[in-house]
């Protein structure tokens, strides 16, 4: 019986990296999408979010069938919660890539918005592709080196994010009201998806180390439910 435990706990590690691997392929995609204007890769993004959506709920089903039927204690039971909790993070940063994608499909052929603010926002989209490659690498891996460095990046996103505020309410970039909403979607989605990076990192040290987070820690999801 604890052979099979084991065995399940394994394909659960395998389904996370899987999973990961898609939502970071998504914000690649969604990216080039972006900078390109290419409409049969941002469909491709929007596509692929069920796919997603759908391991998602694959791995819901098999931690709750591992903790009624397994009962896990100690550090069996961290991994299986860590698992349940990384994988709704990552959903969210799934939809997030789709709603890039949504935003340059929505414009094609055209730029959603001019320069020099589109350049900003591929700026910020390029730092949500590396964080979403590293955090796939990071549930690989386990490194927890990995994980501070993600945490640190985030930092860069923040003042990105931040600074697209100064351009969109400058009048000499001369913004459309639908220019504005979108520069601000575009914004706050890669700044969230930065976010959500940094959930994951902190949930893979919890998941190595057993160190909870601090009450002033607060994860994005976590936020986004008091919203």
């Amino acid at each position: 019986m604890r052979d099979i435990f084991h065995q399940e706990l394994k394909q659960l590690g395998y389904d996370l990296e899987s999973m990961a691997a898609q939502v970071a392929t998504a914000m690649e995609r969604a990216s080039a999408a972006l900078r390109d204007g290419d409409l049969i890769v941002a469909e491709q993004v929007i596509d692929a979010d069920e796919r997603i959506n759908d391991l998602q709920r694959d791995i819901d089903d098999l931690c709750i069938m591992l903790l009624v039927r397994q009962q896990p204690v100690a550090s069996d039971l961290r991994h299986v919660i860590s698992a349940l909790r990384m994988a709704q993070t990552l959903e969210r940063q799934g939809d997030l890539a789709r709603h890039v994608a949504t935003i340059a499909r929505g414009r094609y052929p055209g730029p959603p918005v001019p320069e020099p603010v589109m350049s900003h926002l591929l700026t910020m989209a390029d730092h949500a592709v590396r964080a979403g490659q590293d955090v796939a690498r990071l549930i690989a891996t386990q490194d927890l080196e990995l994980a501070r460095r993600i945490q640190t990046a985030d930092a860069e996103m923040d003042r990105l994010h931040r600074e697209s505020f100064q351009m969109i309410l400058d009048p000499a970039n001369e913004l459309s009201r639908q220019q504005v909403v979108d520069a601000v979607l575009m914004g706050r989605f890669l700044e969230r998806f930065g976010d959500h990076s940094t959930s994951v990192a902190r949930r893979v040290t919890y998941l190595v180390s057993g160190h909870h987070l601090g009450s002033h820690d607060r994860a994005p999801e976590e936020e986004d439910a008091q919203r």
